[in-house]
């Protein structure tokens, strides 16, 4: 057993801790894959003489005749996991292993397996969405860290309809726990469609107006090499989420992307994973979006 607590305390809780107070909303699965899984234990791991990291991700990694590698969806669609694994390098893929990436089996039939093997996982507790915050109080857990801090929650007009007690308890995109008073003119639900930090200003508005239709990510890690020019793929913008089409091209380091059709609950923070087919791309985090509303950039 190696104690790697330190590192995943400043790597990934602090990291998303930060997010949140910045007004992004992150994926802390994908950054402990990128910074602890797969660097911190990868790179001990290998100096020890050991050949990879193995974990329970539903993925595969497909060796090509030409030797290199590349990652893919699970054999189950409803299990796959490839969206969190969207950070690693050809490096990282070269020393990762996903025996269950080929499987169509229920967690039962794991656990068993498991147990005949021998393996202390066999009796592990299932993980959390996010497993530093095991009551799923992402809120409160903000609060404990960040301090409460009453601001104002203000329509598109900016009309002040209620107040919140920490900009960071919200993600853009939200529609429940706004506590808004003041119902909107057409009585229709008002969601999350800005969150600003500077002010701790949370603004509200129609569903419409999250409909987003580009948007620009930053520090893209590539499964593979990196696409030339412009081309057509499908991402995924969730853990949990479906596909869209998309054109994506790099351009000085970022990635430009153009959704087919708007695509709504899109937040600063979030990962966008491209995908050819089963195959992953790579992925990038979203730095600012274009809504169809608005002919501007906003973060």
């Amino acid at each position: 057993m190696w104690d790697l607590a330190d590192r995943f305390r400043e790597d990934v809780v602090e990291d998303f801790v930060a997010e949140y107070e910045a007004g992004r909303t992150p994926n802390p699965c994908l950054r402990c894959n990128e910074k602890i899984k797969f660097a911190a234990l990868l790179d001990k791991a290998l100096a020890l003489g050991f050949d990879a990291v193995c974990t329970g991700h539903y993925a595969k990694v497909v060796l090509r005749e030409d030797g290199t590698r590349e990652l893919h969806r699970a054999s189950d669609m409803a299990k796959d996991q490839s969206y969190v694994l969207g950070v690693l390098d050809d490096r990282q893929l070269a020393h990762a292993m996903f025996p269950l990436g080929d499987t169509v089996t229920t967690k039962e039939e794991i656990r068993a397996e498991a147990e005949r093997r021998g393996l202390a996982v066999a009796k592990k507790p299932d993980s959390h969405d996010i497993c530093f915050i095991a009551d799923g109080d992402t809120r409160g857990f903000l609060a404990n860290r960040l301090g409460r801090a009453e601001g104002d929650i203000v329509d598109e007009s900016g009309a002040k309809v209620g107040t919140h007690e920490g900009a960071y308890g919200f993600t853009i995109g939200q529609r429940k726990g706004l506590r808004i008073g003041t119902p909107a003119p057409d009585g229709k639900p008002r969601y999350v469609l800005d969150i600003s930090p500077v002010d701790n200003t949370v603004t509200v508005g129609p569903a419409a107006a999250l409909d987003v239709t580009a948007l620009t990510a930053i520090r893209p890690r590539w499964c593979g090499a990196a696409p030339e020019g412009p081309g057509t793929y499908t991402a995924q913008l969730r853990a949990h989420g479906g596909e869209t089409e998309v054109t994506a091209e790099p351009v000085d380091g970022e990635l430009r992307v153009r959704f087919t059709e708007p695509v709504r609950g899109v937040a600063p923070g979030q990962a966008i994973v491209l995908y050819d087919g089963t195959r992953v791309v790579g992925s990038a985090t979203i730095a600012t979006t274009v809504r169809s509303t608005e002919p501007a950039t906003t973060s």
